[in-house]
């Protein structure tokens, strides 16, 4: 995986959430993440959503640390919007605070084994290859024109980091 270090500003997104941990996820009864993805884009969600930036890029968030990433936490998944002057009828608000991070930009892959394999990757890297502790606040999957394919999928994850 490509790493570069990178500032962002606040940015505000609309969509949906769910609470879940890792442990669950591996447990397909318990999984949260794939059934929510699966409803957002069945649903049309996205076409929901008004005032967005980037019309057709997904955000999948994960915030509201427990703790870290063996606790709980919640999901994201939606659109980075302008203002939430127009919330739909069952979408939800985040706001992320300006934040550093360490992008990946992973190699292409299977959906979803490409986005596993990155984040069994990151989870045992050091502060020192993260360039930064963890700072657990919130920490993005950006799927754009590079996620078309599920069979070639290119994304890059962005873990926020103290600096």
């Amino acid at each position: 995986m490509k790493k570069t270090m990178i500032d962002l500003p606040e940015a505000m997104f609309v969509g949906l959430t769910v609470r879940t941990n890792n442990a669950n996820e591996r447990d397909p009864s318990k999984a949260k993440i794939a059934a929510t993805v699966q409803r957002y884009h069945q649903e049309d969600m996205p076409d929901q959503i008004e005032d967005r930036i980037r019309p057709g890029v997904t955000f999948c968030v994960y915030t509201d640390y427990e703790s870290d990433f063996a606790g709980d936490y919640t999901f994201f998944i939606g659109e980075e919007v302008e203002d939430f002057e127009y919330i739909p009828e069952g979408f939800r608000t985040l706001m992320i605070p300006p934040q550093s991070y360490t992008r990946f930009t992973t190699k292409s892959g299977p959906m979803p084994d490409v986005v596993i394999g990155a984040w069994q990757n990151i989870w045992k890297m050091s502060p020192q290859e993260l360039e930064g502790a963890r700072s657990y606040i919130a920490d993005f999957e950006v799927y754009n024109e590079r996620a078309a394919d599920p069979q070639n999928t290119v994304l890059d994850i962005y873990v926020g980091v103290e600096k």
